[in-house]
């Protein structure tokens, strides 16, 4: 049996045994740390340097480069009852332009086709502002970890091109649910405390710039799940971590794949 069958039993076992609803304090401690890398990101891009550093050569080879992130200035340890994880992860797609990331990620209602099979409906719901850059949009996404687990989340995104050639977004979720028997006449969300807490929230921040003959790609991803249960932090622990990782890695190539196509 492998160790991540062993870490997804230890999680799901330990699962009956708390209660897989956040607690206030956890969301509250999630909106605080996102607060945190959103100031950053805005002192950042107010700079003009919307990237941060990162070894070029391994980006124009076809490298992504992707790293573990804790907030410069942020409280240590994680929120009560949760884990907080927040990645970022770099990428360059050659010969591609600002305007056709603004296409690709704002059109969510062609998502499955460009994230599948993690994404598997995606709406628009609404689009304001002039150019409609502010989007309310719903998705259920498909999450295979041993185990396949699918949830409806809805998101606030906006995205604030600063010319012809960078800008940023932000996507904050509104509504994470997990569904039971998806896709059967017993489709139906689970409750709270029936979840498995694989994901109460998660924020995304992109930002991009077209240079040097294609287009720089950075996301960062700050993301809330449920804690380990007691005495199972060996078994579990990596494998929860690495979720958010993987998550992360996927979308930032699918979009690069996306953009060269």
């Amino acid at each position: 049996m492998s160790i991540r069958v062993v870490a997804l039993a230890a999680l799901c076992i330990g699962a009956g045994n708390v209660l897989a609803a956040p607690a206030p304090a956890a969301i509250s401690g999630f909106n605080a740390y996102s607060g945190m890398v959103e100031a950053r990101l805005e002192r950042q891009h107010s700079s003009g340097n919307l990237l941060i550093s990162t070894d070029g050569r391994r980006l124009h080879s076809g490298d992504l480069v992707v790293e573990h992130v804790v907030e410069s200035g942020a409280a240590s340890g994680n929120p009560p009852g949760a884990l907080l994880h927040h990645w970022r992860g770099t990428a360059f797609a050659p010969g591609a332009h600002a305007a056709d990331f603004l296409r690709l990620m704002r059109d969510f209602d062609s998502y499955p086709r460009h994230f599948s099979p993690e994404v598997v409906t995606a709406h628009t719901v609404s689009r304001q502002g002039d150019r409609g850059d502010h989007i309310q949009a719903t998705m259920r996404i498909r999450q295979h970890h041993v185990i396949t687990v699918v949830m409806d989340t809805a998101y606030d995104v906006t995205f604030t091109p600063m010319d012809a050639l960078r800008g940023y977004s932000v996507s904050r979720s509104t509504r994470v649910t997990e569904v039971d028997s998806p896709g059967t006449p017993k489709e139906h969300a689970l409750s709270p405390s029936d979840e498995h807490g694989f994901m109460y929230r998660l924020n995304t921040y992109w930002s991009y710039e077209e240079r040097d003959g294609g287009l720089y790609l950075q996301v960062e991803a700050v993301s809330l799940s449920r804690s380990i249960p007691m005495g199972l932090g060996w078994a579990v622990g990596p494998y929860v971590q690495s979720i958010p990782r993987e998550s992360l890695e996927f979308t930032l190539k699918s979009v690069t794949n996306a953009l060269r196509g």
